[in-house]
């Protein structure tokens, strides 16, 4: 893996002119990061001195072409390296927030506990592994899966108020813990966001799906995005990272790392 930005003189695989055109050399050789080396690429803002407010990242993967997905799941279009980021994401994170639709097509699981994480979450007051928090207005999720029986700290399910009494009681009774962050049926991304924060859950990492994701964006609560783009093209008609209803004023994010490996560009945006 190199780093293609920022570039200083001790960049991984960053070029150094060496007398004009065609005299390029590489400053130093690729290297295999370290755990962790990319903790401390992706590392959260450091809160200042008052209460620390919640930052919301985002971490996406898309094609050439666009297409969040091949044949309906993401991990067809990641790869190696991209798994390698999404872990150490995982672990720098107290909750990952992700849509029901996600939870269901890509068969989510619990978030596990990491040997390489446990001290750097030991002294960050964390616990060993994320809370997941699953987003869903209408609670039609498998309430027996392990996602909810075998998750080392309990799944949050944030919902609305006008969630169906019955489901929200099944969950509970699954060990979930349900959380209201919406007046009707469905949930509102900034009051989320809050309530979450509320719980001491401030580095909040989102893994979609694009629907979500789109919510966040017009919500205007999205802090950055980590956008891998695979070196690939899929073409058909497959969703983009994010979905929903237009903004009326696009967002502007300005980017601050981009990492390479085999084709793949890892690259890190934050909102101006």
């Amino acid at each position: 893996m190199r780093r293609l930005l920022p570039v200083t003189d001790a960049t991984p695989g960053a070029f150094a002119a060496e007398g004009g055109p065609g005299g390029a050399r590489p400053a130093t050789a690729d290297h295999a990061w370290t755990f962790d080396e990319l903790a401390a690429a992706y590392a959260y803002p450091v809160a200042g001195g008052g209460r620390p407010r919640p930052w919301l990242r985002a971490n996406m993967v898309s094609t050439l072409d666009g297409a969040a997905q091949h044949e309906g799941r993401s991990k067809s279009i990641s790869g190696a390296a991209d798994m390698r980021i999404f872990g150490v994401l995982r672990a720098l994170a107290d909750v990952v927030v992700v849509g029901a639709e996600t939870v269901r097509q890509e068969g989510y699981g619990p978030a596990g506990a990491r040997a390489e994480a446990a001290a750097s979450r030991k002294a960050a007051g964390q616990g060993p592994a994320p809370a997941i928090a699953v987003v869903s207005a209408g609670l039609g999720l498998d309430f027996t899966l392990p996602l909810f029986t075998a998750q080392p700290v309990p799944t949050l399910l944030l919902t609305g108020a006008a969630a169906d009494p019955a489901r929200v009681a099944e969950a509970e009774r699954a060990g979930a813990h349900v959380i209201l962050a919406g007046e009707g049926t469905g949930v509102d991304p900034a009051r989320a966001v809050r309530a979450l924060a509320e719980r001491g859950l401030t580095r909040l990492l989102t893994e979609g799906g694009p629907r979500l994701l789109g919510q966040f964006v017009a919500a205007d609560v999205l802090d950055e995005l980590c956008l891998t783009v695979a070196p690939v093209m899929v073409a058909g008609g497959a969703q983009r990272i994010g979905g929903g209803p237009e903004v009326r004023v696009p967002r502007r994010f300005r980017p601050v790392s981009v990492l390479e490996e085999e084709g793949f560009l890892f690259t890190r945006y934050r909102r101006e």
